[in-house]
């Protein structure tokens, strides 16, 4: 069995996009990453740097923010593999936006979309709900909203990961 669309949840720093990027070399297509990080700050800028360090320079690059769907549509090319890094970063930027109704239409467009896809996909997101609950109304919001959304991608997706000090367990799937 082919694994179509793959989640890879991880820990801050636990291997989730050397895992992606893995899979997207193995793949051995041609390869668009989506890339929803945007520059708040200087530590931000350092970690954008050594992800496209780490890039391909054959891979076209893409950058999404805020309209992910549209960005895969646009790269829904048959014999193509997307990679979308990260989804917790994709929905920091929808909730903290000025436009209060942004995130109820990406978020619909996103899950919409996506199994209309027939592309090699693999999206990478950050677990962010194995600890405390936040305090601040708008971190537990964010919790709550990744929490949903790593479970509607679970059910849909044919491999689900989750990588733990760099070393990949296999939820769902077929390992690749």
């Amino acid at each position: 069995m082919i694994n179509r669309q793959t989640l890879i949840l991880g820990g801050v720093r636990s291997g989730k996009s050397r895992l992606a990027e893995r899979i997207a070399l193995e793949s051995q297509l041609p390869v668009t990453y989506i890339a929803t990080a945007t520059v708040q700050d200087e530590e931000m800028r350092q970690r954008i740097t050594a992800h496209q360090a780490r890039r391909p320079a054959e891979w076209r690059v893409i950058e999404a923010p805020f309209e992910l769907a549209a960005a895969l549509s646009s790269q829904a090319i048959a014999e193509r593999c997307i990679l979308v890094d990260c989804l917790t970063l994709w929905l920091t930027n929808l909730l903290i936006a000025d436009d209060a109704t942004l995130f109820a239409r990406e978020h619909e467009a996103f899950l919409t979309l996506l199994p209309t896809l027939s592309n090699r996909i693999i999206m990478v997101s950050n677990e962010t709900n194995m600890g405390i609950i936040p305090m601040g109304a708008l971190s537990r919001r964010y919790c709550d909203e990744a929490g949903r959304l790593h479970q509607e991608l679970a059910q849909q997706c044919d491999q689900v990961i989750l990588t733990v000090a760099g070393l990949p367990h296999i939820l769902k799937g077929q390992q690749s």
